[in-house]
């Protein structure tokens, strides 16, 4: 059985951790999750991808008897490959949501990192262990501090300790924390959502968050200016915009005379 399982659904596409009951991220594993989001990349469809995991925790990360014999020259391949895969989710046009349980622990939290959107059930517990085995935490681990800041960065990378997902929540690690049963509805939910906002808006909006993020000010407001002007190359604005307005004047309020009558 495939340790890695990709279905679509319309404009959603579904990648699931299938090695339970862990899904220890192995070299093959990470080189077919690359696979598969550079696949995905290419079609223009999908619009949202939802990253989660079968077993008893979404990942406990990489698997340490891969690294544990690596020597310096092996060891920077090996953390290439990773990040080539992380860098295939951080740049696919489609929003990628992650639906953690379980453990979300070093790499896989750094994998993790690279999606758009974090929903984790509330018992899920997440952190940053490679310090526990000897190595530091890199490559996307450098997302971190401009989510939850240096000083909880620090206290993750440096102790190797986990938080739980509510106090995840409240540091911001994670966009939602909700109960075990409710994780399913919850992130149906921000499908659903998703998929009823105009696509190449969401696109666009997409790929200015992932631009912000490396550059300076005055670049990123003109690279949103950008934006907003090839907004205009399609009749998408029009249409939502149209239909903004129509909502509008069917409302009670909007009918009414200027002094209120």
């Amino acid at each position: 059985m495939s340790d890695l399982l990709v279905e679509r659904d319309g404009a959603v596409a579904r990648v699931t951790l299938h090695r339970p009951p862990l899904n220890i991220l192995t070299p093959s594993l990470i080189s077919a999750l690359g696979a598969a989001f550079r696949r995905i990349a290419v079609e223009p469809e999908v619009r949202v991808v939802v990253l989660g995991a079968s077993g008893r925790a979404f990942s406990a990360g990489v698997e340490v008897q891969a690294m544990r014999d690596l020597d310096p020259p092996r060891a920077r391949v090996f953390i290439e490959d990773l990040h080539a895969t992380i860098q295939a989710v951080r740049e696919l046009d489609a929003v990628v949501l992650a639906r953690l349980h379980g453990h979300v622990l070093g790499g896989a939290l750094e994998l993790v990192l690279g999606c758009d959107l974090r929903l984790a059930a509330a018992s899920c517990r997440l952190g940053m262990s490679e310090i526990k085995v000897g190595i530091p935490s890199v490559i996307e681990a450098a997302l971190m501090p401009g989510l939850i800041g240096w000083g909880r960065t620090a206290e993750l990378l440096l102790t190797g300790e986990t938080i739980d997902a509510a106090e995840a929540g409240r540091w911001g690690l994670v966009n939602r924390a909700v109960p075990a049963d409710g994780l399913d509805q919850e992130v149906e939910a921000w499908v659903a959502r998703l998929l009823a906002l105009p696509p190449v808006a969401l696109r666009l909006q997409k790929g200015l968050l992932r631009r912000w993020r490396q550059t300076d000010l005055a670049s990123a407001i003109a690279l949103s200016m950008d934006a907003f002007a090839r907004a205009y190359a399609t009749d998408e604005p029009r249409q939502a915009m149209q239909a903004f307005l129509d909502r509008g004047s069917t409302r009670p309020e909007s009918r009414r005379r200027p002094d209120g009558a």
